[in-house]
C-alpha cells in the first residue's frame, strides 16, 4: 500500500477573514481580503436549509464543491470560487448565489 501526502504548515499565524454579502440580483462578485485565500467557503444562510460552496488550495478556479439544501454534495467546475492573490471571484451559482438572500463567507490564508 502506498501512501501519499501533502501538507502546507504557513510559517506565520493562518490569515483569516469573513464578512456578509447581499444582493439584491444574482451576480459576480469579488472580495477582497489582502491575501490569498487557500480555502474559501460560502454559505446562503437564506435558502430552505442551507447551501453552500467551498474552494480548496489545489482546486482548479472556478471550481467549488457544492452542497444543496437536499444534502447532494457535487463537484462543480463552471460556477465555483476563482482565488487571486488578494481575495476571490464568487461566480453565479445557480443553488448558492441567489438574488436578494444573505451569502456569509470565510477565508483562510
Amino acid at each position: 500500500m502506498a501512501i501519499t501526502a501533502t501538507q502546507v504548515n504557513p510559517l506565520n499565524l493562518v490569515r483569516m477573514a469573513s464578512g456578509r454579502y447581499h444582493d439584491t440580483a444574482a451576480a459576480e462578485f469579488t472580495i477582497t481580503c489582502g491575501f490569498k485565500p487557500r480555502y474559501v467557503k460560502v454559505v446562503n444562510v437564506d435558502a430552505t436549509g442551507l447551501s453552500s460552496m467551498e474552494w480548496f488550495e489545489g482546486m482548479a478556479n472556478d471550481s467549488c464543491v457544492e452542497t444543496i439544501t437536499n444534502g447532494t454534495i457535487t463537484v462543480d467546475t463552471t460556477e465555483g470560487i476563482t482565488v487571486s492573490a488578494s481575495g476571490f471571484t464568487v461566480a453565479v451559482n445557480t443553488e448558492v448565489v441567489i438574488a436578494d438572500e444573505q451569502l456569509t463567507w470565510i477565508a483562510l490564508g
